[in-house]
This record gives C-alpha cells, sequence and structure tokens, in this order.
C-alpha cells in the first residue's frame, strides 16, 4: 500500500470522506505536506464541520499555526539546530522535525503517541526527501538531547509539566503555542511573537494565529 491510501485509511477514521493532497502551508511554503484536502468537502469548512474537526484526534492531518511559526523560525535560524540532536515533540505531521533536518540538524526525531501520527511524519519526510526517525515516546532516545522542539503541546493544562520536563531532558528547548499567552513555566522566555492560521484554515478566532515562541533559559 502506497502512503497516500495509508494516511487517506487513518484519517477515515474519524472522516468518512476525508483524504489527504501534497499541499504547501503559508507559513512555511518550502516544506512539503501531505494534510486534509478540504476540496472532498465541496468547499470551505463551515464552522460546524471544522468545529467536528477540531474535536476528532486526527490532528496530524493539519498543519497548526504554531507548528508553521516553530518550522519557519527554525528555517531562517539554522543555526538553531545544524550539527544537533533534535527531537521534536508531539510532532503530529512533522513539519517542524522536517524543517530540522532541512536546516542540518545532525539527527531528527519525531516524538508522537499517535501511531497516525507517525505515519503521516514518514510520508511527509520522504516527500521533502529529509531523513526523520520516528518514536512514540521521548525516552526512546537513545542518546543525548541538544534540542526539544514542541508546538501546540500545551492545549491540556496536565500538560504543562512538561514543560519542566523538557527543561531537564535537553540542553535547550523551543516552545510555539498559540493558545497559552503567560507560559507556566520559570525557565522560558518569550522570544517572538508571530502570525500564522492553520492550514488547510479552520476559521479559527484570530487570537489562535497569534503565536508566542519561547525559548529555555538554559539555551541562550
Amino acid at each position: 500500500m502506497d502512503s497516500v491510501k495509508a494516511l487517506n485509511l487513518n484519517l477515515r477514521k474519524t472522516l468518512n470522506k476525508g483524504s489527504v493532497s501534497l499541499t504547501n502551508p503559508a507559513g512555511c511554503p518550502s516544506i512539503n505536506l501531505f494534510l486534509f484536502d478540504p476540496d472532498v468537502l465541496q468547499g470551505p469548512l463551515s464552522h460546524e464541520e471544522a468545529q467536528a474537526v477540531v474535536a476528532e484526534p486526527a490532528y496530524w492531518s493539519f498543519c497548526w499555526a504554531s507548528g508553521q511559526v516553530l518550522a519557519s523560525y527554525i528555517l531562517a535560524h539554522p543555526e538553531l539546530v545544524t550539527g544537533k540532536i533534535v527531537v521534536d515533540f508531539g510532532s503530529g505531521s512533522g513539519v517542524v522535525a522536517i524543517a530540522s533536518a532541512m536546516s542540518g540538524a545532525k539527527r531528527v526525531y519525531a516524538c508522537d503517541s499517535d501511531h497516525d501520527a507517525l505515519d503521516s511524519v514518514i510520508s511527509n519526510a520522504n516527500a521533502n526527501q529529509v531523513n526523520v526517525i520516528v518514536i512514540d515516546k521521548l525516552d526512546k532516545v537513545p542518546e543525548d538531547i541538544d534540542l526539544i522542539t514542541a508546538a501546540d503541546v500545551l492545549y491540556d493544562q496536565e500538560n504543562h509539566l512538561l514543560l519542566d520536563y523538557f527543561f531537564q531532558q535537553s540542553k535547550q528547548v523551543l516552545v510555539a503555542d498559540s493558545r497559552v499567552k503567560t507560559l507556566p513555566s520559570k525557565h522560558y522566555d518569550l522570544l517572538t511573537v508571530l502570525e500564522a492560521c492553520t492550514w488547510p484554515d479552520l476559521n479559527e478566532f484570530e487570537e489562535f494565529n497569534q503565536v508566542r515562541l519561547y525559548i529555555s533559559k538554559n539555551g541562550q
């Protein structure tokens, strides 16, 4: 079975008519990604359809605003990853992992507990002709970590504990988030605020298009 068929089967676990197509997110157009194709729904997503998509777990089939911002920032600042061991946590489509590989990382791990997402990462890495290693738990990385990246992983308050965990596990951490305005950890500083929107567009509230990028204090 080819990768597109496999991704379509994964997507249809939650969207019966869903399918993916190769596209380039507006926030990082140099990266190719197999993402949800809104044309199969015969026009733009309605508010109700968008809410239904958000409620379902196929997050890997969208490239979220924070992922685009973090990927774009890495592409613009390759010195953050060049020659380093990078782990992208909650990788989803793999956009940040792919950006790290494209920017000269020594080795890139994409970590996600959703195995459908890992299928997506593999397909998308192949589409960009880069190598990314997929894992489902952070403790499966067999070497010291230079950089952990994480985009949009703070949607659940229980996940806020990850911030201090990342800080302990890596020499440097980059976190991007569009929903948490004040990061609940003393170990991070605000680096910049940039704008993007989910691709394909889910017509989210404009406030969710403002992405805050944070860097760990040990990385400055």
